[in-house]
């Protein structure tokens, strides 16, 4: 059977090489451009260069438009599987967010490197055979976004950066891989059992993320309030408890109508309302605190961000997290 696959470039170390200074920098050619076609892995691939970006330079609006991108290629030429090439330090939180906007049943396969095009043993190349593998596999049809990084197959809720720069740094805490890429299959073990999915054609709203610490204070919420920010995420501690000291700015910002999302800042485990003290997760979840139970922060933020642009009730943002 004939295959056609969407292969687009964002940027990151995958397409990045060193200079005279000894520093990994994007140049102005992606030395990966047309050198995947000619490996004859499908019989067609739509090359689209979309971004020469570092990953800490992508944006929601940047997601936004190669959300689009996908969309409005596969209408004028449609493929059996897409595949996109990104930075590292915030693919998971672009792949969260393709997974919460794209309703497609064909793969969508992320990949990057950690080392840069020219580095002794890069692993950018080997990366993106693995993911067009996938994205080729019937298997991988249905099962939201992937990432695949060092023959590891992880869905693009759970998946997450944990190494600063070792080739293995892509794992999901809890719940692992959901398949493997070997040498003549692809294996899935699970899938995942329930998707999230919103409705935006535009962003809105401003949301921040912050973790909480011992002896945390109200500060930063009131400012928030202040500021305009139309949701917060916190990272809390342990099942989802604050420092009583910060019951005072979620208080305000409860009163204003701005929704506080909780996660906790263990990687894993999930937050829940168990503690009945003052800033205890029961007392959270009495006043009116969301809890997102297995969700990182940032991909919280994600997915808050996403609900407040697609303009559903509040009652509706916190039923979409509980599927979490």
């Amino acid at each position: 059977m004939t295959k056609t696959l969407l292969l687009i470039h964002t940027g990151g170390t995958i397409s990045m090489t060193t200079d005279e200074r000894g520093a990994v920098t994007p140049g102005l050619h992606n030395p990966l451009l047309g050198e995947i076609n000619k490996l004859g892995l499908a019989d067609e691939i739509i090359e689209i260069d979309a971004f020469n970006l570092p990953s800490p330079h992508i944006t929601p609006a940047h997601m936004l438009e190669l959300k689009e991108l996908i969309t409005r290629t596969l209408q004028e030429q449609p493929a059996d599987g897409v595949v996109i090439t990104h930075g590292t330090d915030t693919l998971e939180e672009t792949a969260y967010f393709l997974d919460l906007t794209l309703d497609l049943k064909i793969p969508v396969v992320l990949t990057g490197a950690m080392r840069s095009a020219d580095e002794i043993g890069s692993d950018g190349v080997h990366n993106v055979l693995s993911s067009i593998r996938v994205a080729s596999d019937g298997g991988s049809r249905g099962k939201g976004v992937l990432v695949v990084l060092n023959d590891e197959i992880h869905t693009a809720q759970n998946v997450t950066k944990t190494h600063t720069s070792n080739v293995s740094t892509f794992q999901s805490p809890q719940y692992g891989p959901i398949g493997i890429v070997t040498n003549g299959h692809i294996h899935y073990h699970h899938a995942p059992l329930l998707r999230t999915r919103f409705n935006v054609d535009k962003l809105g709203g401003r949301v921040a993320l912050l973790k909480v610490y011992a002896g945390m204070d109200s500060e930063f919420l009131f400012h928030a309030a202040d500021a305009g920010y139309e949701g917060i995420v916190l990272e809390g501690l342990g099942q989802g408890n604050v420092p009583p000291s910060l019951m005072p700015g979620l208080q305000r910002l409860l009163t204003d109508e701005i929704p506080v999302v909780l996660v906790s800042r263990c990687f894993n485990g999930i937050a829940q309302p168990v503690y009945g003290y003052e800033g205890g997760g029961r007392m959270l979840h009495e006043e009116g605190v969301i809890f997102a139970h297995g969700l990182s922060g940032q991909k919280a933020r994600i997915q808050l961000l996403l609900a407040l642009s697609s303009g559903i009730t509040p009652e509706e943002i916190a039923e979409s997290f509980k599927g979490h």
